[in-house]
Order: structure tokens, then C-alpha cells, then sequence
């Protein structure tokens, strides 16, 4: 049996200038997110994955154009939403 890799919550957040790199953008952190709207995702991370996405966003946006942010969050806050928004249950991760 192995160890599982332990995930860290983090917040991907985004201003992309142009529309075909906003597009390749969304679409790529859409693979990773599990919570979110618009331009600000909610990902869950181990280490080897963070650098990995941080590597391909790299690749992605055009750096004199484009912003993106990658915040780590506090797993001991408790999640307040407002709204109709809901908080993700547990702290599961899917990947399909």
C-alpha cells in the first residue's frame, strides 16, 4: 500500500487580455477545479501538481498581457457562502 499525496487548497484566479488564450486558460484549469466561477477556481494540489500547473500556465498566457494569480488557502478556515452558493463537500478530489 502507498501513501496518498497530500493536496493543499489553493485559489486560481485570472485577467487574461487576449480571447484565445482566456479560452486555452479556462479550458486547462477547468481539469483541475473543484469549485469556482468565471475566472477564479478552486483547486485542490499536491506539491508535484501545483508546479506542473503553474509550469503549463506559464506556457499559456503571454506575461506583459496577462495576470494570473495562485493563492493557497488555509484548509482550517471554515467555508462561509452567501447566496446560492454551496459549500464542496468534504475534501474529496476527482480526476476523469
Amino acid at each position: 500500500m502507498y501513501a496518498r499525496p497530500h493536496r493543499q487548497p489553493f485559489l486560481v484566479a485570472y485577467d487574461i487580455a487576449d480571447h484565445k488564450r482566456l479560452h486555452r486558460v479556462h479550458r486547462f484549469l477547468l481539469g483541475w477545479q473543484v469549485g469556482g466561477q468565471k475566472s477564479f477556481f478552486e483547486c485542490w494540489f499536491t506539491a508535484a501538481e501545483l508546479a506542473h500547473v503553474v509550469r503549463k500556465l506559464g506556457a499559456l498566457i503571454e506575461p506583459a498581457e496577462d495576470r494570473v494569480h495562485v493563492f493557497q488557502l488555509d484548509p482550517r478556515m471554515r467555508t462561509r457562502c452567501y447566496g446560492v452558493a454551496r459549500p464542496t463537500p468534504g475534501q474529496a478530489f476527482f480526476l476523469v
